[in-house]
This record gives structure tokens, sequence and C-alpha cells, in this order.
């Protein structure tokens, strides 16, 4: 045990090292998570670690190691539920990991914006960067970009490099798809996002697959904008239609504004048109009617992320996930026909 005049002083590196019978330079490996240390060495330095309560200094580590213990984050969305929630993931599982992190929302998604933004996390001595880009274009130009240190992105896109992390968008669609199919409709319209959103196409895919399969008339997609207000112009449009008995939006803000323009219209949600969402944000269970929507795990994307980025800084190999799965969340909005 330390002496009280050892107690007394802030405790060093050396101090750990003579307390768990090793050399400061295993004491440094342990911290730096070396995959050569012995678990058996390991426990020890971190059992002298805790006895003496010490605290490694961050800016002298990061000199020394050429890591900052800082994880970037590169978003180019604005406020979305399902990005928002992987950024508060990455965040809780960076800080449980003794990380920070450094988040950049791009301004636009032109090649100078994004080349400016990574070249600002390498700047800041980032140890690795997560992506979350839902456009295809912010990919493109990513992939001709020198970048030094492990990406990881949580959307994926086609022809992508690096590594890639998702929910199963397309499986999400086509679930809630064939749940309206199962309660008796057959003229089923979707919104979809914004064109060369990832999230967008792969919902809309979803859609398709599931009325091709089920041999079904297909309609045109709207293009939607992911809005409450773009999903009440939508109600209040297709009331004047009355060609179908289902609405499927690609998000539950869409959704939820688009039967408020129904409400409005005095369209009846699920006794003339059922409702359904994607994403399942904290809202959509105490709307009314509460909706039906694909949930989806957008947190453990953002630990995910963390994990595999971690495993490739401390020279392992990265675990392979596969997509998160969506779950139903069957409620009242949607109704037998």
């Amino acid at each position: 045990m330390p002496s009280p005049s050892e107690r007394a002083r802030t405790p060093s590196i050396r101090d750990v090292a003579r307390l768990a019978g090793v050399s400061h330079q295993t004491v440094s490996r342990v911290l730096n998570e070396h995959p050569s240390i012995r678990p058996e060495t390991k426990a020890r330095v971190l059992d002298a670690i805790a006895v003496l309560d010490y605290r490694p200094n961050v800016a002298a580590r990061a000199l020394a190691t050429s890591r900052s213990s800082t994880l970037g984050i590169l978003s180019s969305t604005t406020g979305e539920f399902g990005p928002t929630s992987s950024i508060a993931g990455i965040e809780n599982a960076a800080r449980a990991a003794g990380y920070a992190v450094s988040t950049l929302n791009l301004p636009d998604t032109t090649p100078e914006a994004i080349g400016a933004a990574v070249r600002q996390l390498i700047r800041e001595h980032v140890d690795g960067i997560v992506v979350l880009a839902p456009q295809v274009r912010v990919f493109n130009v990513l992939r001709g970009l020198a970048v030094s240190v492990p990406v990881v992105s949580l959307q994926t896109a086609s022809g992508s490099d690096g590594v890639t992390l998702s929910a199963d968008q397309v499986a999400g669609a086509r679930m809630i798809t064939e749940y309206l199919i199962r309660l008796g409709h057959t003229d089923i319209l979707h919104i979809a996002g914004p064109q060369d959103w990832i999230e967008a196409e792969s919902r809309m895919r979803g859609y398709l697959d599931a009325l091709r399969d089920a041999d079904l008339p297909t309609f045109p997609p709207i293009r939607g904008d992911w809005t409450a207000d773009f999903g009440y112009f939508a109600g209040t449009e297709l009331a004047r239609r009355r060609d179908f008995t289902a609405v499927f939006a690609a998000n539950d803000v869409m959704a939820i504004g688009l039967m408020h323009g129904f409400r409005d219209a005095g369209i009846r949600v699920p006794a003339d048109v059922s409702v359904v969402g994607f994403d399942d944000v904290p809202v959509a269970a105490h709307v009314a009617p509460p909706l039906t929507t694909v949930h989806q795990d957008f947190p453990e994307l953002g630990r995910r992320a963390v994990e595999i980025l971690l495993a490739q800084l401390r020279g392992e190999e990265a675990p392979v996930f596969g997509p998160v799965v969506p779950v139903l969340c069957g409620r009242e909005s949607a109704a037998s026909r």
C-alpha cells in the first residue's frame, strides 16, 4: 500500500508502475489498450490505478501517443430523429470508454464544405470519425478524400468506402407495407422522403417490393421532405382523391402532419383511411389516434460505431455487425379494411 506521504501528492505513472511491479512503459501500454498486454498484467496495473486513484494527464498522453482520446462526428442532418438519437448513442458509448466527442454539422453538402469539415476534424486530432450522412453525394465526396484515421458510416450507400452500419430500412418498410396488406388494404400510397436520401430510397424500395410480391397495383410515390408541414399539405390534397385506403409515410413526422391534414379535410383515421409511419418517434404513441410505425434502435447504431472505432484503434479486427432489425409497432392509426 502507498505510504501517507505518497498519497499526499498526485500519483504519477511511475507510482502506478512501482505498485503493480511493472515498468512505466507497461502501464502506458495498458492505458493505451495495447493488444500485447497479458490479462494478468493488465489486471495488476488496473488494480494499482484504482488504489492510487491515478488519473492520466490527457494532454501529455496525446503528445506521447499522437492521440487525443476524441472521436469526431461528421453530420449532414439538421435535427432528424434518427441521426440525433444515433449521435446520443455515440456520445454515451464514447464517454463510457473515456473518449470525448467533437461534432461538426455540415452547413451544406458541397464538396468544398465536406472537405473543409473533414480537414477541421483532422486538425483537432480526432482518433476516428463517425459519418452520419444520409445523402449519397456525401459518400461520393468522401471517397475522393484522403482520411488518415478510421472512419465508420451509419448509412450504407452503394459503393461507400470504409466500415458501414445501418438499420434494415428495406426490411422495415416491407414489414409495415405487408402489415397493411394483411389488414386487407390493396390501394396503398407512399409518401417518400427527399430524393438522394439513402433512407428514403430504401424505404421506398421496401414498399414497392411488398406490393410487387403481393401482385398489387403501385402508385407513383409522392416525394416529401420529412416535415409535418409537408404531411399536412399532402393530407389536404389527397383528401380530394380518395382512390386509396392506406398511406405509408416514410417517417412519423410526415405521418402525423398527414393525419392532421386528413382530420381538417373531414377524413377519419383509421375509419376512412389507415396511416402508418416510420421511426417510432417518442410522440408517435401519443397522437390521436396513436400511430402505427416501425421502431429502430438508433442509439445501438451509435454504440456499435464506437465499438468498431475503438477496436481499430487498438489494432484489433473490428467486430462485424448485421443491420439493426426493425420492430413493427401496431397501434390504432391502421385498421382492417
